[in-house]
């Protein structure tokens, strides 16, 4: 069994899709940051462990999600909540980590129709990706939110971000321990109706994130 850490901030209408589209073999632990829309109990009701989080920030609740994991196999997934994603697709990023191919494998983003990502959010993304391969050498395109690795090798990374600056920090953290990282293409879609990416629906949200993994790769 694999768990996959989804941090969740008001994304009840997207609840329903995700779960149920949950593969066999994976096991959805909802780290709820503190919503205010019934997320919490409509995870719950769908048969997901929710683990609240009271500490707000996309780190802290990926964090605190990691902690409560306890995979039979070892691996954890994290992937946003927001139905951005297919749950179907997850065996792209677990399946190299369980053969113990990569120590770490990342998901690229492949938007399925125009306007899926923001051009500000794009090219924010692929600022800091240029970074990311200049200061660490990783091949890698995305800082993608979908991502598998073992759990206990991620809590030995000590992660310290728990704002929009942990997926890279993750990141930078991997390079210097020298793990191996690989890339896999995973298809991006439109968010359910009704929800708002907390860093690519806003111009803000962006610059927020943008300056969070700045000051990571300034670290």
């Amino acid at each position: 069994m694999t768990d996959v850490v989804l941090p969740c901030l008001n994304e009840a209408a997207a609840l329903p899709y995700v779960l149920g589209r949950m593969p066999d073999g994976y096991r959805a632990v909802v780290a709820d940051n503190g919503s205010t829309d019934g997320s919490a109990e409509i995870a719950a009701r769908l048969g997901a462990r929710v683990v609240s989080v009271p500490r707000r920030g996309f780190g802290a609740a990926v964090h605190a999600g990691v902690v409560a994991a306890d995979p039979v196999d070892g691996v954890v997934c994290v992937m946003d909540a927001d139905g951005s994603f297919d749950p179907a697709q997850l065996p792209r990023v677990a399946d190299p980590v369980r053969a113990r191919a990569v120590r770490l494998a990342v998901g690229r983003r492949r938007p399925t129709a125009r306007g899926v990502w923001p051009v500000h959010a794009r090219l924010g993304n692929a600022v800091l990706a240029w970074r990311l391969r200049r200061t660490t050498g990783l091949p890698l395109h995305d800082i993608g939110p979908m991502r598998a690795a073992l759990r206990e090798d991620l809590l030995a990374l000590e992660v310290r971000d728990r704002r929009f600056g942990y997926p890279l920090e993750m990141l930078v953290r991997a390079a210097r321990a020298g793990w191996s990282v690989a890339e896999v293409d995973v298809d991006y879609f439109p968010r359910a109706a009704g929800t708002r990416s907390k860093v690519t629906g806003t111009v803000r949200g962006t610059a927020r994130a943008v300056r969070d993994m700045s000051r990571v790769l300034a670290g």
